[in-house]
């Protein structure tokens, strides 16, 4: 069912009951209805207006939607829909498929990567898209002195500087040059060879912008996305709604489906799903997995996951103390039980996880012991440390689902009571979601509680995002530091010999581990519906897919 329609059935419920109170008909019984059983629950009504409105429904709002300032992926929820990478994902996987580039060469070096631009494709603003476009966005990433990096704003394109080596300037940025060759061509020369320089390409984190709206809109630009995709930025009400709006010059013919999509927030997941239950929502994220055997089961529903491609996790401040102190960590680590956190809280849609990166990962290290759930073991590490009368410690905790938390204010309090067995006395600390990402980038937090989608199949994105010593304060937020894992990552960066990478990462997998600066809780399978009449819907593992061929049933 649709926004508009459900708003105005509502209205009308709110009339019919005021109209019978005042008649004195003790007889009515205005209930009959009021779950949406209207006899037509399977099939999409229209808006008001005529058109197909599709509310997609989240636990949080989106931080930025200047993709390239975030690391949120309800961002890039919405960005996915207004901008388009050069290359991108097969709907399915991680497979490159092509982008705003229909085809690209690389040298037998690694060096050299040629990209051949669609023709004819405009912004949103009218303004032609081309190759000195391309070029204007990846300098405004890697250039802090570019007049549209807005570092005077306090804009910090992290990701850009995580899977590119660094900025301009900097001994380990890979990219040398970028050469426009014509208007539909475009060349970016290396320093050195990246391993997944082309996985990068299709990264929600590095689609287009157009430059006449970086001009136009400024350091606010993050709040008025323009870009190439199938739908159009139309307003951003924050903590409740974004409306995009369909994109009637898009480059494939019949794209998108729908007219309108509605990303609304309702923060609950409970709450999230009897609004689909009750038809004002059309697709629903972050389902609690006890919640699926119920959408399975109801008429009207249908049940989705996603690939197994996330770790939740409990991180450490390891530059606060007293987890500067590698015992304490690994105490930490044994206190927790992750076998029943994963048996209580996921309704068998996740795996208790023993490594940052998930299991289906090239290089996963599986001779790695886990830490066993030993309290004894935990005690006499802490005894070691200096702790043997226990200790007192803050646990921050993440106020929105996520796909890898599904419940996180529950989890919290099992690593309470886990910990509280051991002698940590536990502090649950509270942030609203945006203020929760900043502080934690800054370091205010001792224990906190996150968790990392991938998003573009490389195991670099989890390893050197979240445990490189170079992404200290941006998404390294464990504060994490140690040459060896550094040098590991950077020979596994710079190799294109898969199976060599494999045996770094393998090999930073076992030091990481050792030094425990953060406790792996699980990889889930994340569950989610939507209604039946939501047709050609394909969840991505990376939690952003697009909605261009979403059809609604009428």
């Amino acid at each position: 069912m649709k926004f508009r329609f459900w708003t105005l059935m509502v209205l009308l419920l709110v009339f019919t009951l005021l109209f019978a109170a005042c008649s004195g008909d003790e007889e009515t019984d205005a209930t009959g209805e009021s779950e949406g059983d209207s006899g037509d629950s399977t099939e999409a009504d229209s808006g008001s207006d005529g058109e197909d409105v599709l509310v997609f429904a989240r636990g949080g709002d989106s931080e930025s939607l200047d993709p390239g300032s975030t690391t949120d992926g309800e961002s890039s929820r919405v960005t996915k829909q207004v901008l388009e990478s050069l290359l991108d994902f097969d709907k399915e996987s991680f497979d490159i498929v092509p982008g705003l580039a229909h085809d690209w060469e690389v040298s037998d070096d690694g060096l050299n990567y040629t990209f051949y631009l669609e023709e004819g494709v405009t912004f949103h603003d009218g303004t032609d898209f081309n190759a000195e476009a391309v070029k204007t966005n990846f300098e405004r990433w890697a250039d802090p002195d570019h007049e549209y990096a807005f570092e005077e704003e306090g804009y910090v394109y992290s990701m850009y500087g995580t899977m590119f080596g660094g900025y301009q300037g900097d001994e380990g940025h890979v990219i040398d040059e970028i050469n426009v060759v014509n208007d539909h061509e475009i060349e970016f020369v290396l320093k050195q060879p990246l391993g997944y320089f082309l996985q990068n390409m299709a990264m929600t984190y590095f689609p287009i912008t157009s430059p006449a709206a970086l001009e136009e809109y400024g350091p606010e630009i993050n709040e008025n996305p323009v870009g190439t995709g199938p739908f159009k930025f139309e307003s951003w009400s924050k903590d409740d709604s974004i409306v995009l709006s369909k994109f009637e010059d898009y480059r494939i013919e019949d794209q998108p489906k729908v007219d309108e999509v509605v990303f609304e927030v309702i923060p609950d997941n409970a709450a999230r799903l009897i609004a689909l239950q009750s038809g004002e929502i059309d697709i629903m994220d972050g389902l609690n997995p006890d919640d699926a055997a119920t959408v399975e089961a109801e008429q009207g529903l249908d049940l989705y996951t996603r690939a197994e491609n996330n770790v939740g996790y409990v991180g450490m401040n390891t530059q606060k103390e007293p987890l500067d102190q590698v015992e304490v960590r690994q105490a930490i680590n044994h206190a927790i039980d992750r076998d029943a956190i994963a048996e209580a809280m996921y309704a068998g849609y996740a795996n208790p996880a023993k490594n940052l990166l998930p299991p289906s990962y090239m290089g996963y290290n599986d001779d790695v012991e886990p830490y066993e759930y030993d309290p004894e073991r935990a005690q006499e590490l802490l005894a070691e440390a200096g702790y043997e009368d226990g200790m007192e410690i803050e646990l921050w905790t993440m106020p929105v689902a996520r796909p890898y938390m599904p419940d996180p204010e529950t989890v919290a309090e099992i690593v309470q009571n886990n910990l509280a067995e051991v002698g940590i006395n536990v502090s649950i600390v509270r942030e609203e979601w945006a203020p929760y990402l900043e502080k934690t980038l800054e370091g205010e937090q001792e224990l906190f509680m996150l968790g990392w989608s991938g998003t573009n199949g490389d195991p670099d994105y989890f390893l050197s995002s979240l445990l490189h010593g170079d992404n200290v304060g941006s998404s390294n937020r464990t504060f994490y530091e140690n040459e060896d894992v550094d040098e590991l990552l950077n020979n596994a960066k710079r190799s294109i010999d898969q199976d060599e990478r494999a045996a770094f990462y393998q090999e930073a997998q076992a030091l990481i581990h050792e030094e425990a600066p953060m406790v792996n809780l699980v990889h889930s399978t994340p569950v989610m519906a939507t209604a039946s009449y939501v047709n050609n819907y394909v969840p991505h593992p990376s939690t952003s897919e697009s909605l261009a061929e979403v059809e609604l049933e009428n």
